[in-house]
Protein backbone atom coordinates (compact mmCIF):
# COMPACT_ATOMS: atom_id res chain seq x y z
CA UNK A 1 0.00 0.00 0.00
CA UNK A 2 2.45 2.85 -1.27
CA UNK A 3 3.46 4.75 -4.03
CA UNK A 4 6.81 3.69 -3.94
CA UNK A 5 8.29 2.15 -6.96
CA UNK A 6 8.73 -1.29 -6.70
CA UNK A 7 11.56 -1.03 -9.16
CA UNK A 8 13.53 0.68 -6.68
CA UNK A 9 13.26 -2.48 -4.28
CA UNK A 10 14.07 -4.72 -6.52
CA UNK A 11 16.22 -2.51 -9.35
CA UNK A 12 16.97 -5.96 -11.48
CA UNK A 13 13.12 -6.53 -12.06
CA UNK A 14 11.98 -5.20 -15.87
CA UNK A 15 8.59 -5.78 -16.67
CA UNK A 16 7.24 -4.78 -20.54
CA UNK A 17 4.59 -2.70 -20.89
CA UNK A 18 1.35 -4.12 -21.43
CA UNK A 19 0.37 -3.30 -24.86
CA UNK A 20 2.87 -4.33 -26.78
CA UNK A 21 2.10 -7.63 -28.88
CA UNK A 22 5.19 -9.74 -27.80
CA UNK A 23 3.59 -9.04 -24.51
CA UNK A 24 0.32 -10.37 -25.07
CA UNK A 25 0.40 -13.67 -23.34
CA UNK A 26 0.43 -11.76 -19.99
CA UNK A 27 -3.19 -11.21 -20.47
CA UNK A 28 -2.97 -14.65 -19.88
CA UNK A 29 -1.08 -14.86 -16.66
CA UNK A 30 -1.46 -14.36 -12.65
CA UNK A 31 -0.08 -10.68 -13.52
CA UNK A 32 -0.32 -8.29 -10.92
CA UNK A 33 -0.32 -5.69 -12.86
CA UNK A 34 -3.52 -3.70 -12.43
CA UNK A 35 -3.95 -2.39 -16.26
CA UNK A 36 -3.53 -6.06 -17.19
CA UNK A 37 -5.90 -7.34 -14.72
CA UNK A 38 -8.37 -4.52 -15.77
CA UNK A 39 -8.22 -5.81 -19.52
CA UNK A 40 -8.23 -9.65 -18.16
CA UNK A 41 -11.90 -8.30 -16.43
CA UNK A 42 -12.89 -6.88 -19.45
CA UNK A 43 -12.24 -9.19 -22.35
CA UNK A 44 -13.34 -12.15 -19.82
CA UNK A 45 -16.65 -10.18 -19.32
CA UNK A 46 -17.19 -9.22 -23.23
CA UNK A 47 -16.94 -13.11 -23.76
CA UNK A 48 -19.63 -13.64 -21.34
CA UNK A 49 -21.65 -10.62 -22.54
CA UNK A 50 -21.70 -12.51 -26.00
CA UNK A 51 -22.72 -15.80 -24.66
CA UNK A 52 -25.70 -14.05 -22.24
CA UNK A 53 -26.74 -12.43 -26.13
CA UNK A 54 -26.86 -15.59 -27.98
CA UNK A 55 -29.38 -16.95 -24.55
CA UNK A 56 -31.67 -13.40 -25.15
CA UNK A 57 -31.82 -14.16 -29.32
CA UNK A 58 -33.15 -17.75 -28.68
CA UNK A 59 -35.89 -16.33 -26.15
CA UNK A 60 -36.28 -13.84 -28.64
CA UNK A 61 -36.63 -16.46 -31.37
CA UNK A 62 -39.23 -18.23 -29.01
CA UNK A 63 -41.48 -14.75 -28.21
CA UNK A 64 -41.66 -14.09 -31.86
CA UNK A 65 -44.92 -15.97 -32.11
CA UNK A 66 -47.46 -16.51 -29.26
CA UNK A 67 -46.89 -20.08 -29.30
CA UNK A 68 -44.08 -22.08 -27.88
CA UNK A 69 -42.95 -23.42 -30.53
CA UNK A 70 -39.02 -23.13 -31.07
CA UNK A 71 -38.07 -24.60 -27.26
CA UNK A 72 -39.23 -26.62 -24.59
CA UNK A 73 -40.38 -24.99 -21.93
CA UNK A 74 -38.36 -25.70 -19.26
CA UNK A 75 -35.78 -24.87 -21.29
CA UNK A 76 -36.84 -21.21 -21.95
CA UNK A 77 -37.04 -20.93 -17.99
CA UNK A 78 -33.36 -22.15 -17.94
CA UNK A 79 -32.66 -19.67 -20.43
CA UNK A 80 -34.11 -16.98 -18.97
CA UNK A 81 -32.68 -17.60 -15.68
CA UNK A 82 -28.66 -18.11 -17.22
CA UNK A 83 -29.13 -14.83 -19.62
CA UNK A 84 -29.79 -12.74 -16.54
CA UNK A 85 -26.72 -14.42 -14.32
CA UNK A 86 -24.53 -14.25 -16.70
CA UNK A 87 -25.12 -10.93 -17.85
CA UNK A 88 -25.54 -9.65 -14.12
CA UNK A 89 -22.49 -11.85 -12.56
CA UNK A 90 -20.56 -12.06 -15.65
CA UNK A 91 -21.01 -9.22 -17.36
CA UNK A 92 -21.73 -5.69 -15.39
CA UNK A 93 -20.01 -6.09 -12.21
CA UNK A 94 -16.69 -7.79 -13.65
CA UNK A 95 -16.44 -5.56 -16.66
CA UNK A 96 -16.89 -2.03 -14.28
CA UNK A 97 -14.31 -3.73 -12.15
CA UNK A 98 -11.74 -3.67 -15.21
CA UNK A 99 -12.66 -0.51 -16.25
CA UNK A 100 -11.99 0.41 -12.54
CA UNK A 101 -9.64 -1.55 -12.25
CA UNK A 102 -7.81 0.22 -15.19
CA UNK A 103 -8.32 3.80 -14.43
CA UNK A 104 -8.55 4.49 -10.65
CA UNK A 105 -4.39 4.13 -10.22
CA UNK A 106 -3.57 5.87 -13.14
CA UNK A 107 -6.19 8.70 -12.45
CA UNK A 108 -5.12 9.16 -8.75
CA UNK A 109 -1.64 8.88 -9.72
CA UNK A 110 -0.74 5.63 -7.89
CA UNK A 111 1.54 3.26 -9.33
CA UNK A 112 -0.88 0.00 -8.53
CA UNK A 113 -3.41 -0.96 -6.78
CA UNK A 114 -2.88 -1.04 -3.07
CA UNK A 115 -3.10 -5.13 -3.08
CA UNK A 116 -1.86 -6.26 -5.93
CA UNK A 117 -1.82 -9.77 -5.38
CA UNK A 118 -5.28 -9.81 -3.89
CA UNK A 119 -6.61 -7.76 -6.78
CA UNK A 120 -5.31 -10.76 -9.37
CA UNK A 121 -6.72 -13.14 -6.59
CA UNK A 122 -10.62 -11.37 -7.24
CA UNK A 123 -10.01 -11.42 -10.95
CA UNK A 124 -9.19 -15.32 -11.40
CA UNK A 125 -12.70 -16.25 -9.52
CA UNK A 126 -14.59 -14.68 -12.07
CA UNK A 127 -13.39 -17.58 -14.71
CA UNK A 128 -13.53 -20.12 -11.72
CA UNK A 129 -17.54 -19.25 -10.68
CA UNK A 130 -17.65 -18.60 -15.16
CA UNK A 131 -17.02 -22.46 -15.56
CA UNK A 132 -18.87 -23.47 -12.87
CA UNK A 133 -21.81 -21.67 -13.68
CA UNK A 134 -21.87 -22.78 -17.56
CA UNK A 135 -20.90 -26.34 -16.46
CA UNK A 136 -24.66 -26.74 -15.23
CA UNK A 137 -25.49 -26.80 -18.78
CA UNK A 138 -24.19 -30.12 -18.39
CA UNK A 139 -25.53 -31.76 -15.34
CA UNK A 140 -28.49 -34.21 -14.88
CA UNK A 141 -31.75 -31.44 -14.97
CA UNK A 142 -30.20 -28.69 -16.49
CA UNK A 143 -28.96 -25.75 -15.47
CA UNK A 144 -31.65 -23.46 -12.99
CA UNK A 145 -34.77 -22.50 -13.75
CA UNK A 146 -35.74 -20.41 -11.05
CA UNK A 147 -35.06 -16.39 -12.25
CA UNK A 148 -31.85 -14.79 -11.21
CA UNK A 149 -33.27 -14.02 -8.00
CA UNK A 150 -33.83 -17.63 -7.13
CA UNK A 151 -36.88 -17.38 -5.13
CA UNK A 152 -37.58 -19.87 -2.51
CA UNK A 153 -39.38 -22.18 -2.46
CA UNK A 154 -38.98 -22.80 -6.48
CA UNK A 155 -35.17 -22.92 -5.77
CA UNK A 156 -35.42 -25.88 -3.35
CA UNK A 157 -36.99 -27.96 -6.06
CA UNK A 158 -34.56 -30.68 -6.91
CA UNK A 159 -36.65 -32.98 -9.56
CA UNK A 160 -33.61 -35.02 -10.54
CA UNK A 161 -32.67 -36.04 -6.95
CA UNK A 162 -28.72 -35.27 -7.56
CA UNK A 163 -26.33 -33.75 -5.28
CA UNK A 164 -24.67 -32.01 -7.64
CA UNK A 165 -27.61 -30.03 -9.79
CA UNK A 166 -28.00 -26.78 -11.86
CA UNK A 167 -29.46 -25.22 -8.45
CA UNK A 168 -26.70 -26.14 -6.73
CA UNK A 169 -23.81 -25.00 -8.98
CA UNK A 170 -25.51 -21.50 -9.85
CA UNK A 171 -25.71 -20.69 -5.87
CA UNK A 172 -21.83 -21.69 -5.47
CA UNK A 173 -21.12 -19.65 -8.82
CA UNK A 174 -23.10 -16.56 -7.01
CA UNK A 175 -21.49 -16.94 -3.76
CA UNK A 176 -18.27 -17.01 -5.10
CA UNK A 177 -19.03 -13.84 -7.31
CA UNK A 178 -19.65 -12.35 -3.78
CA UNK A 179 -16.52 -13.19 -2.46
CA UNK A 180 -14.60 -12.06 -5.88
CA UNK A 181 -16.36 -8.76 -5.28
CA UNK A 182 -16.23 -8.22 -2.06
CA UNK A 183 -12.08 -8.65 -2.59
CA UNK A 184 -12.46 -6.06 -4.74
CA UNK A 185 -14.08 -3.65 -3.07
CA UNK A 186 -11.80 -3.74 -0.17
CA UNK A 187 -8.95 -2.77 -2.99
CA UNK A 188 -10.30 -0.41 -4.85
CA UNK A 189 -11.90 1.42 -1.36
CA UNK A 190 -8.33 1.56 0.09
CA UNK A 191 -6.24 2.52 -3.19
CA UNK A 192 -8.57 5.59 -3.84
CA UNK A 193 -8.19 6.30 0.34
CA UNK A 194 -4.77 6.03 0.77
CA UNK A 195 -2.94 6.12 -2.42
CA UNK A 196 -3.61 9.53 -3.96
CA UNK A 197 -0.99 11.85 -5.01
CA UNK A 198 0.45 14.44 -3.78
CA UNK A 199 -1.96 17.45 -3.87
CA UNK A 200 -4.99 15.19 -4.84
CA UNK A 201 -7.51 16.24 -2.13
CA UNK A 202 -11.41 14.46 -2.49
CA UNK A 203 -12.32 17.54 -4.25
CA UNK A 204 -9.23 17.42 -6.75
CA UNK A 205 -10.53 13.70 -7.72
CA UNK A 206 -12.01 13.10 -10.89
CA UNK A 207 -15.47 11.84 -10.49
CA UNK A 208 -15.40 8.49 -11.83
CA UNK A 209 -12.90 7.73 -9.11
CA UNK A 210 -15.88 9.67 -6.87
CA UNK A 211 -18.41 7.14 -8.71
CA UNK A 212 -16.43 3.38 -7.96
CA UNK A 213 -15.64 4.27 -4.69
CA UNK A 214 -19.21 5.28 -3.82
CA UNK A 215 -20.59 2.11 -5.63
CA UNK A 216 -17.88 -0.19 -4.04
CA UNK A 217 -18.86 0.87 -0.74
CA UNK A 218 -22.44 -0.11 -1.45
CA UNK A 219 -20.47 -3.86 -2.57
CA UNK A 220 -19.05 -3.58 1.39
CA UNK A 221 -21.93 -3.33 2.90
CA UNK A 222 -24.43 -4.91 0.64
CA UNK A 223 -22.93 -8.08 -0.81
CA UNK A 224 -22.49 -10.05 2.93
CA UNK A 225 -26.31 -10.28 3.14
CA UNK A 226 -26.26 -11.97 -0.43
CA UNK A 227 -23.52 -13.72 -0.53
CA UNK A 228 -24.89 -15.50 3.12
CA UNK A 229 -28.70 -15.36 1.80
CA UNK A 230 -27.24 -17.69 -1.18
CA UNK A 231 -25.06 -19.88 1.03
CA UNK A 232 -27.97 -20.75 3.38
CA UNK A 233 -30.37 -21.50 0.38
CA UNK A 234 -27.33 -23.60 -0.66
CA UNK A 235 -27.57 -25.59 2.97
CA UNK A 236 -31.39 -25.89 2.86
CA UNK A 237 -31.00 -27.51 -1.28
CA UNK A 238 -28.20 -29.76 -0.11
CA UNK A 239 -27.52 -30.25 3.46
CA UNK A 240 -31.73 -29.93 4.88
CA UNK A 241 -31.40 -27.25 6.89
CA UNK A 242 -34.51 -24.98 7.19
CA UNK A 243 -33.79 -21.27 6.52
CA UNK A 244 -36.39 -20.64 3.70
CA UNK A 245 -38.25 -23.56 3.35
CA UNK A 246 -41.65 -22.88 4.44
CA UNK A 247 -42.75 -26.90 4.63
CA UNK A 248 -40.01 -26.92 7.42
CA UNK A 249 -41.04 -23.45 9.10
CA UNK A 250 -38.65 -21.72 7.24
CA UNK A 251 -39.42 -18.21 5.77
CA UNK A 252 -39.24 -17.59 2.15
CA UNK A 253 -40.20 -14.10 2.56
CA UNK A 254 -36.55 -13.72 4.55
CA UNK A 255 -35.02 -14.49 1.69
CA UNK A 256 -36.39 -12.17 -0.11
CA UNK A 257 -34.85 -9.40 2.17
CA UNK A 258 -31.24 -11.10 1.62
CA UNK A 259 -31.49 -11.14 -1.76
CA UNK A 260 -32.68 -7.40 -2.00
CA UNK A 261 -30.69 -5.95 0.33
CA UNK A 262 -27.83 -5.87 -1.83
CA UNK A 263 -29.82 -6.48 -5.31
CA UNK A 264 -31.33 -3.08 -5.60
CA UNK A 265 -28.54 -1.38 -4.27
CA UNK A 266 -26.91 -3.25 -6.96
CA UNK A 267 -28.48 -1.34 -9.51
CA UNK A 268 -26.47 1.48 -8.35
CA UNK A 269 -23.24 -0.27 -7.95
CA UNK A 270 -23.75 -0.72 -12.23
CA UNK A 271 -24.74 2.88 -12.82
CA UNK A 272 -22.25 4.86 -10.42
CA UNK A 273 -19.17 3.93 -12.46
CA UNK A 274 -20.93 4.60 -15.54
CA UNK A 275 -22.46 8.71 -13.89
CA UNK A 276 -18.47 8.75 -13.77
CA UNK A 277 -17.63 7.93 -17.54
CA UNK A 278 -20.62 10.41 -18.58
CA UNK A 279 -19.05 13.20 -15.92
CA UNK A 280 -15.30 12.61 -17.64
CA UNK A 281 -16.62 12.03 -21.48
CA UNK A 282 -18.97 15.37 -21.50
CA UNK A 283 -16.23 17.69 -20.51
CA UNK A 284 -13.75 16.51 -22.82
CA UNK A 285 -15.93 16.52 -25.69
CA UNK A 286 -17.62 19.81 -25.18
CA UNK A 287 -14.87 21.62 -24.38
CA UNK A 288 -16.56 22.72 -20.70
CA UNK A 289 -15.44 22.32 -17.49
CA UNK A 290 -17.96 20.18 -14.90
CA UNK A 291 -20.89 22.04 -14.37
CA UNK A 292 -21.46 21.67 -10.71
CA UNK A 293 -18.64 19.26 -10.04
CA UNK A 294 -18.17 19.26 -6.46
CA UNK A 295 -22.40 18.54 -5.85
CA UNK A 296 -22.08 15.83 -9.05
CA UNK A 297 -19.17 14.44 -6.95
CA UNK A 298 -21.20 14.24 -3.80
CA UNK A 299 -24.21 13.57 -4.88
CA UNK A 300 -22.45 10.01 -5.57
CA UNK A 301 -22.86 9.26 -1.83
CA UNK A 302 -26.45 10.38 -1.04
CA UNK A 303 -27.15 8.03 -3.52
CA UNK A 304 -25.06 5.51 -1.83
CA UNK A 305 -26.98 5.87 1.39
CA UNK A 306 -30.19 6.17 0.29
CA UNK A 307 -29.82 2.69 -1.60
CA UNK A 308 -29.61 1.12 1.69
CA UNK A 309 -32.70 2.07 2.51
CA UNK A 310 -35.14 1.19 -0.78
CA UNK A 311 -35.07 -2.56 -1.22
CA UNK A 312 -38.43 -3.24 0.09
CA UNK A 313 -39.66 -1.78 -2.89
CA UNK A 314 -39.06 -4.95 -4.86
CA UNK A 315 -41.56 -6.40 -2.37
CA UNK A 316 -44.79 -4.35 -2.52
CA UNK A 317 -46.75 -7.90 -3.89
CA UNK A 318 -45.11 -10.05 -0.91
CA UNK A 319 -47.19 -9.22 1.76
CA UNK A 320 -45.77 -6.16 3.03
CA UNK A 321 -47.35 -3.91 5.74
CA UNK A 322 -49.01 -0.79 4.42
CA UNK A 323 -47.04 1.52 6.59
CA UNK A 324 -43.80 0.01 4.76
CA UNK A 325 -45.00 0.26 1.23
CA UNK A 326 -45.43 4.61 2.23
CA UNK A 327 -42.19 4.76 4.07
CA UNK A 328 -40.13 2.85 1.20
CA UNK A 329 -41.85 4.69 -2.16
CA UNK A 330 -41.10 7.51 -0.09
CA UNK A 331 -37.51 6.56 0.30
CA UNK A 332 -37.32 5.23 -3.74
CA UNK A 333 -38.48 8.53 -4.40
CA UNK A 334 -35.73 10.18 -2.91
CA UNK A 335 -32.82 8.63 -4.61
CA UNK A 336 -34.20 10.35 -7.95
CA UNK A 337 -33.05 13.88 -6.41
CA UNK A 338 -29.08 13.26 -6.73
CA UNK A 339 -29.49 11.18 -9.74
CA UNK A 340 -31.57 14.42 -11.01
CA UNK A 341 -28.44 16.26 -10.26
CA UNK A 342 -26.35 14.83 -12.00
CA UNK A 343 -28.38 14.70 -15.09
CA UNK A 344 -28.96 18.25 -14.66
CA UNK A 345 -24.58 18.87 -14.51
CA UNK A 346 -24.17 16.78 -17.77
CA UNK A 347 -26.96 18.62 -19.99
CA UNK A 348 -25.41 22.18 -18.37
CA UNK A 349 -21.42 21.16 -19.31
CA UNK A 350 -23.04 19.99 -22.91
CA UNK A 351 -25.31 23.73 -23.53
CA UNK A 352 -23.36 25.81 -25.33
CA UNK A 353 -20.15 23.87 -25.74
CA UNK A 354 -18.34 22.84 -29.07
CA UNK A 355 -19.04 19.24 -29.34
CA UNK A 356 -17.17 16.62 -30.93
CA UNK A 357 -19.52 13.87 -32.30
CA UNK A 358 -17.01 10.92 -32.21
CA UNK A 359 -18.01 7.40 -31.29
CA UNK A 360 -17.75 7.95 -27.62
CA UNK A 361 -20.00 10.69 -27.24
CA UNK A 362 -22.39 9.26 -29.17
CA UNK A 363 -22.63 6.15 -27.24
CA UNK A 364 -22.54 8.91 -23.84
CA UNK A 365 -25.40 10.88 -25.34
CA UNK A 366 -27.17 7.60 -26.44
CA UNK A 367 -26.71 6.43 -23.06
CA UNK A 368 -27.44 9.47 -20.76
CA UNK A 369 -30.77 9.85 -22.89
CA UNK A 370 -32.32 6.42 -22.41
CA UNK A 371 -30.93 6.73 -18.62
CA UNK A 372 -33.47 9.42 -18.21
CA UNK A 373 -35.98 7.54 -19.58
CA UNK A 374 -35.32 4.25 -17.74
CA UNK A 375 -35.10 6.98 -14.55
CA UNK A 376 -38.56 8.51 -15.26
CA UNK A 377 -40.14 4.63 -15.19
CA UNK A 378 -38.46 3.92 -11.98
CA UNK A 379 -39.61 6.77 -10.79
CA UNK A 380 -43.54 4.77 -11.42
CA UNK A 381 -42.08 2.22 -10.38
CA UNK A 382 -41.94 3.21 -6.99
CA UNK A 383 -44.83 4.36 -6.55
CA UNK A 384 -46.98 1.65 -4.75
CA UNK A 385 -50.12 1.95 -6.85
CA UNK A 386 -48.16 1.46 -10.55
CA UNK A 387 -45.59 -0.96 -8.79
CA UNK A 388 -48.76 -3.18 -7.93
CA UNK A 389 -50.19 -3.08 -11.23
CA UNK A 390 -47.70 -3.90 -13.44
CA UNK A 391 -45.98 -6.51 -10.93
CA UNK A 392 -43.99 -9.28 -12.93
CA UNK A 393 -45.08 -7.70 -15.86
CA UNK A 394 -43.14 -6.59 -18.99
CA UNK A 395 -42.85 -3.23 -18.02
CA UNK A 396 -40.94 -4.22 -15.24
CA UNK A 397 -38.58 -6.03 -17.66
CA UNK A 398 -38.19 -3.18 -20.37
CA UNK A 399 -37.83 -0.58 -17.36
CA UNK A 400 -34.84 -2.81 -16.34
CA UNK A 401 -33.48 -3.29 -19.98
CA UNK A 402 -33.19 0.41 -20.15
CA UNK A 403 -30.94 0.69 -17.30
CA UNK A 404 -28.68 -2.26 -17.61
CA UNK A 405 -28.86 -1.82 -21.92
CA UNK A 406 -29.85 1.68 -22.78
CA UNK A 407 -27.80 2.91 -19.89
CA UNK A 408 -25.02 0.77 -18.59
CA UNK A 409 -24.32 -1.13 -21.64
CA UNK A 410 -23.93 1.99 -23.89
CA UNK A 411 -21.94 4.15 -21.17
CA UNK A 412 -19.55 1.08 -20.90
CA UNK A 413 -19.19 1.18 -25.18
CA UNK A 414 -18.57 5.10 -24.69
CA UNK A 415 -15.82 4.55 -21.86
CA UNK A 416 -14.10 1.48 -24.06
CA UNK A 417 -14.29 3.44 -27.57
CA UNK A 418 -12.84 6.60 -25.18
CA UNK A 419 -10.03 5.33 -23.37
CA UNK A 420 -9.36 2.25 -26.24
CA UNK A 421 -6.24 4.47 -27.75
CA UNK A 422 -4.65 4.70 -23.74
CA UNK A 423 -5.38 0.85 -22.91
CA UNK A 424 -3.76 -0.62 -25.94
CA UNK A 425 -1.69 2.50 -27.83
CA UNK A 426 -3.85 2.58 -31.32
CA UNK A 427 -6.57 4.18 -32.52
CA UNK A 428 -10.36 2.54 -33.69
CA UNK A 429 -11.90 3.10 -36.37
CA UNK A 430 -14.56 5.77 -36.42
CA UNK A 431 -16.65 4.28 -39.29
CA UNK A 432 -17.05 0.83 -37.62
CA UNK A 433 -17.70 2.93 -34.41
CA UNK A 434 -20.67 5.13 -35.65
CA UNK A 435 -22.16 1.82 -37.44
CA UNK A 436 -21.61 0.34 -34.25
CA UNK A 437 -23.47 2.94 -32.11
CA UNK A 438 -26.89 3.65 -34.77
CA UNK A 439 -27.31 -0.63 -34.81
CA UNK A 440 -26.78 -0.31 -30.60
CA UNK A 441 -29.46 2.81 -30.51
CA UNK A 442 -31.46 1.59 -32.67
CA UNK A 443 -31.67 -1.92 -31.86
CA UNK A 444 -31.75 -1.06 -27.99
CA UNK A 445 -35.34 0.90 -28.42
CA UNK A 446 -36.42 -1.19 -30.94
CA UNK A 447 -35.70 -4.52 -28.36
CA UNK A 448 -37.10 -2.77 -24.87
CA UNK A 449 -39.38 0.26 -25.37
CA UNK A 450 -42.64 -2.45 -27.12
CA UNK A 451 -42.22 -3.65 -23.58
CA UNK A 452 -43.70 -1.37 -21.76
CA UNK A 453 -46.87 -1.10 -23.76
CA UNK A 454 -47.00 -4.53 -23.68
CA UNK A 455 -46.32 -4.97 -19.82
CA UNK A 456 -49.37 -2.22 -19.02
CA UNK A 457 -51.66 -4.51 -21.11
CA UNK A 458 -50.99 -7.07 -18.79
CA UNK A 459 -48.37 -9.70 -20.44
CA UNK A 460 -46.36 -11.70 -17.73
CA UNK A 461 -42.87 -12.25 -17.83
CA UNK A 462 -40.82 -15.31 -18.10
CA UNK A 463 -43.39 -16.99 -20.13
CA UNK A 464 -42.63 -18.82 -23.03
CA UNK A 465 -46.23 -18.40 -24.52
CA UNK A 466 -48.81 -15.68 -24.27
CA UNK A 467 -51.88 -14.53 -25.38
CA UNK A 468 -51.96 -13.78 -29.76
CA UNK A 469 -52.99 -9.74 -28.61
CA UNK A 470 -49.45 -9.03 -27.33
CA UNK A 471 -47.92 -10.59 -30.38
CA UNK A 472 -47.30 -7.10 -32.50
CA UNK A 473 -45.77 -5.57 -29.64
CA UNK A 474 -43.45 -9.16 -29.60
CA UNK A 475 -42.45 -9.42 -33.17
CA UNK A 476 -41.28 -5.58 -32.93
CA UNK A 477 -39.27 -6.44 -30.02
CA UNK A 478 -37.60 -9.70 -31.41
CA UNK A 479 -36.63 -7.48 -34.32
CA UNK A 480 -34.95 -4.92 -31.62
CA UNK A 481 -33.18 -8.19 -30.29
CA UNK A 482 -31.79 -9.71 -33.26
CA UNK A 483 -30.36 -6.00 -34.58
CA UNK A 484 -29.02 -5.90 -31.19
CA UNK A 485 -27.60 -9.07 -31.85
CA UNK A 486 -25.89 -8.27 -35.10
CA UNK A 487 -24.66 -4.57 -33.58
CA UNK A 488 -21.94 -6.32 -31.64
CA UNK A 489 -20.30 -7.75 -34.95
CA UNK A 490 -18.83 -3.97 -35.83
CA UNK A 491 -17.20 -3.70 -32.86
CA UNK A 492 -15.76 -6.68 -32.42
CA UNK A 493 -14.15 -6.02 -35.63
CA UNK A 494 -13.58 -2.76 -34.57
CA UNK A 495 -11.55 -3.63 -31.82
CA UNK A 496 -9.73 -6.37 -33.03
CA UNK A 497 -8.47 -5.19 -36.15
CA UNK A 498 -8.06 -1.58 -34.91
CA UNK A 499 -5.66 -3.51 -31.80
CA UNK A 500 -4.03 -5.32 -34.22
CA UNK A 501 -3.23 -2.98 -36.59
CA UNK A 502 -5.20 0.60 -36.17
CA UNK A 503 -3.00 3.69 -36.26
CA UNK A 504 -0.52 4.32 -33.48
CA UNK A 505 -2.39 6.61 -30.35
CA UNK A 506 -0.28 9.36 -29.24
CA UNK A 507 -0.36 10.02 -25.58
CA UNK A 508 -3.46 12.04 -25.12
CA UNK A 509 -5.26 12.07 -28.72
CA UNK A 510 -8.48 13.58 -27.12
CA UNK A 511 -6.96 16.74 -25.88
CA UNK A 512 -8.38 15.57 -22.22
CA UNK A 513 -7.10 16.84 -19.28
CA UNK A 514 -6.23 13.72 -16.53
CA UNK A 515 -3.16 12.34 -15.17
CA UNK A 516 -3.85 9.47 -17.65
CA UNK A 517 -3.43 11.38 -20.18
CA UNK A 518 0.15 12.61 -19.39
CA UNK A 519 1.51 9.05 -19.91
CA UNK A 520 1.85 6.85 -22.72
CA UNK A 521 -0.29 5.20 -24.60
CA UNK A 522 -0.28 2.34 -23.46
CA UNK A 523 0.90 3.53 -20.03
CA UNK A 524 4.53 2.27 -18.49
CA UNK A 525 4.66 -0.33 -16.05
CA UNK A 526 4.06 1.34 -12.82
CA UNK A 527 2.61 4.23 -14.74
CA UNK A 528 4.74 7.25 -13.74
CA UNK A 529 8.27 8.11 -13.73
CA UNK A 530 7.57 10.26 -11.23
CA UNK A 531 4.57 10.95 -8.87
CA UNK A 532 2.73 14.19 -9.87
CA UNK A 533 1.97 16.68 -7.51
CA UNK A 534 -1.51 17.95 -8.44
CA UNK A 535 -2.17 21.61 -7.62
CA UNK A 536 -5.64 22.05 -9.62
CA UNK A 537 -9.20 20.61 -9.95
CA UNK A 538 -9.82 18.08 -12.53
CA UNK A 539 -12.63 19.58 -15.00
CA UNK A 540 -10.03 23.50 -15.87
CA UNK A 541 -11.43 23.26 -19.53
CA UNK A 542 -10.83 26.88 -21.18
CA UNK A 543 -9.19 27.47 -17.80
CA UNK A 544 -5.70 27.06 -19.31
CA UNK A 545 -4.28 26.56 -15.86
CA UNK A 546 -1.98 23.05 -15.34
CA UNK A 547 -3.14 20.00 -14.01
CA UNK A 548 0.27 18.96 -11.82
CA UNK A 549 3.24 21.16 -10.72
CA UNK A 550 5.16 19.48 -13.06
CA UNK A 551 3.10 20.80 -15.83
CA UNK A 552 3.40 24.31 -13.94
CA UNK A 553 6.94 23.84 -14.11
CA UNK A 554 7.49 23.47 -17.69
CA UNK A 555 4.83 26.19 -18.65
CA UNK A 556 6.94 28.56 -16.50
CA UNK A 557 10.16 27.33 -18.00
CA UNK A 558 8.79 28.06 -22.03
CA UNK A 559 7.58 31.33 -21.00
CA UNK A 560 11.22 32.06 -19.66
CA UNK A 561 12.72 31.13 -22.53
CA UNK A 562 10.37 32.76 -24.98
CA UNK A 563 11.37 36.15 -22.90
Amino acid sequence: MTNISIDALAPERQEPSPGEPENWWRFFTFSTDHKVIGIQYIVTAFVFFLIGGFLAMVMRGELITPEADLVDRTVYNALFTMHGTLMLFMWTFPVLNGLSNYLVPLQIGARDMAFPRLNAVAFWLVPIFGVILMASFLVPGGPSQSGWWAYPPVSLQNPTGNLINGQALWLVAVALSGVSSIMGAVNIVTTIVRMRAPGMTFFKMPVFCWTVMAAQIIQLFGLPALTAGAVMLLFDLMVGTSFFDPAKGGDPVLYQHFFWFYSHPAVYVIMLPIFGVFSELFPVYARKPLFGYKVVAVSSFIITGLSGIVWVHHMFASGTPGWMRMLFMFTTMTISVPTGIKVFAWVATIWGGKLKLNTAMLFALGGMTMFVFAGITGIMLASTPVDIHVNNTYFVVGHFHYVLYGSMTMGMFAALYHWFPKMTGRMYYEGLGKLHFVLAFVGTNLNFLPMHPAGLMGMPRRVASYDPEFAFWNVLASLGGFLLGVSTLPFLLNMISSWVQGEKAPANPWRAIGLEWMVASPPPHENFDEIPTVIAEPYGYGKNEPLTAQQAALQQLASTEVA
